[in-house]
């Protein structure tokens, strides 16, 4: 996982070395990607033995759980097989990639829309090239194959501490999360943090087992491609801080390798915004210090994120939380940095900015299931069979909904219906989506016009020239101007209405 993770990484810096230089080119891209997959492959090849440990008998707990996770990831490999619909992926995780491709150069888009445009995108690097060699249900499988690889690390860092039936328990309680599922088929990004903060804490646990510091390098290096995925994983930081207090030398280390790291992102977005961090500290909203401070909002809020979350998490956690706290000191001394982790975990993911939902404590939950299957060894034999009893039933409550959830891409899927007819039916118009619902936009726009966006907040499946009114500047030209929500400019008040679709709440308009 160490060497997937690295070279992954350097794959995406690449990509991203190319879009600064003006070559998001095919003939560039094509042959650095068969290289990088042949890596993948070899790596793969190379270390079967050791990823899925073939040569273990297994007992019949054993392939119980394995059978749920196949099944799991079968309901989750259906929704990753469909077109996109989930509203990040198609305001700025997708269309920023699209963007780049369009213009065969990263850069950064002003204005109130694509703001995230100056922030790192180590995974928007892979789904970049996703969209330049196919479409984004390749992007789509790459979160997919994320969440499986994160499996892979659960199991071979719980083998150090527990049985095999044991260690497969931990994956499965990860596995089981909704949030995980629904992350899973989504061109998101969280899976992909989440796997690099899981072998940022694998690599550390390896350095404070065997005290060589090629491991607390490769945390570091991990902890800096985790910041260059999502910049708010910089919070992480203050636990491996909080680890390291007692030896500085190490610890100004790791913190100048973990930002070294995604320094390229930075400078990439002080020469644009003039704010390396952009755009937090420009106009992000913050807790304020009061509400972060008060024990009251720290407890009821992490009961809500653990009880009624808006991307719900296994009730397993919330059953075991009382537990970890009373047995946190019979945990033997290696385990204790895995009970600190997942407690600390708690306190990063209430510190660090958060619009709500499950997946921002996500990355933090592999780490939270290991120690879950941990004490779950060290209770009673009764307490072990009902809980194994409940994790199952999660699961399978799981597998359900999920099921349930991604019936919708089976017709689709299988060719019993379009691709236009799904989109049609599941894109929510009224929040801002656009698609070119009976092909009008295909007909009417060529390739020499250019179209002027107002109202309309997700661009992906804008498959037309267009400049959008919030970066728009005024050397730009266009000779159409399409309307979602609201009224047309009253500038524009003289141009006249040639196209309007109440489907997809559109109006378009053309010079008088």
């Amino acid at each position: 996982m160490f060497t997937l993770g690295i070279i992954i990484g350097i794959y995406a810096y690449i990509i991203f070395s190319l879009g600064i230089a003006g070559l998001l080119y095919i003939k560039f891209i094509l042959p650095l990607t068969i290289i990088f997959l042949l890596f993948i492959i070899l790596i793969l090849y190379s270390k079967r033995s050791q990823l899925f440990q073939c040569n273990v008998t297994l007992e019949w707990k054993s392939i119980a759980i394995i059978l749920l996770l196949f099944f799991q990831a079968c309901i989750n490999l259906i929704g990753a097989l469909g077109p996109e619909i989930s509203f990040d992926a198609l305001w700025y995780h997708l269309t920023l990639p699209k963007l780049y491709l369009q213009n065969h150069v990263i850069r950064f888009f002003p204005g109130g829309l694509l703001y995230y445009s100056a922030m790192p995108k180590l995974t928007e690097m892979l789904y970049t090239v996703a969209l330049l060699l196919s479409n984004e249900i390749v992007a789509k499988l790459i979160h997919f194959l994320f969440g499986v690889f994160i499996l892979i690390a659960i199991y071979k860092i719980s083998r150090k501490y527990l049985d095999t039936a044991s260690s497969l328990t931990a994956c499965l309680i990860f596995y089981s999360n909704l949030v995980v599922g629904w992350m899973s088929i989504t061109a998101y990004i969280d899976l992909a943090r989440t796997f690099y903060e899981l072998i940022t804490f694998w690599a550390f646990l390896l350095f404070v087992e065997k005290k060589e510091y090629k491991y607390l390098f490769l945390s570091a290096v991990f902890m800096g491609l985790t910041i260059s995925t999502k910049l708010v994983a910089v919070g992480s930081l203050a636990i491996y801080s909080l680890f390291l207090w007692k030896k500085p030398k190490h610890l100004f280390s790791f913190l100048i390798i973990s930002l070294l790291i995604p320094l390229p992102w930075f400078v990439f977005s002080f020469l644009n915004t003039g704010n390396p961090v952009y755009p937090i500290f420009s106009g992000y909203p913050f807790s304020s210090a009061a509400h972060l401070v008060s024990p009251i909002n720290f407890v009821r809020e992490t009961l809500t994120l653990l009880m009624r979350s808006a991307d719900p998490i296994s009730p397993v956690y919330i059953i075991f939380l009382p537990l970890i706290l009373l047995f946190f000191s019979r945990f033997k001394k290696h385990e204790k940095p895995i009970a600190l982790y997942s407690l600390l975990g708690l306190f990063v993911w209430y510190i660090t900015p958060r619009t709500g939902g499950g997946r921002f404590i996500l990355p933090y939950l592999p780490v939270w299931s290991i120690l879950v299957a941990i004490l779950l060894s060290k209770l009673p034999f009764i307490f072990r069979k009902y809980s194994t009893v409940l994790i199952i039933v999660v699961a399978l409550i799981s597998i359900g909904y999920r099921g349930i959830a991604n019936k919708k891409f089976v017709p689709v899927i299988f060719g019993k219906q379009t691709k236009e007819e799904f989109l049609t039916k599941n894109l929510n118009f009224k929040f801002g989506d656009f698609y070119d619902v009976d092909g009008y936009f295909a007909k009417t726009i060529k390739p020499t016009d250019r179209v002027l966006i107002y109202g309309i907040h997700n661009l992906y499946y804008v498959n037309f020239p267009f400049v959008h009114e919030s970066y728009m500047q005024p050397e730009d030209w266009f000779n159409y101007v399409l309307v979602g929500e609201g009224q047309l400019p009253p500038q524009y008040a003289n141009w006249r209405l040639i196209y309007q679709n109440n489907t997809n709440n559109v109006k378009l308009y053309a010079l008088p």
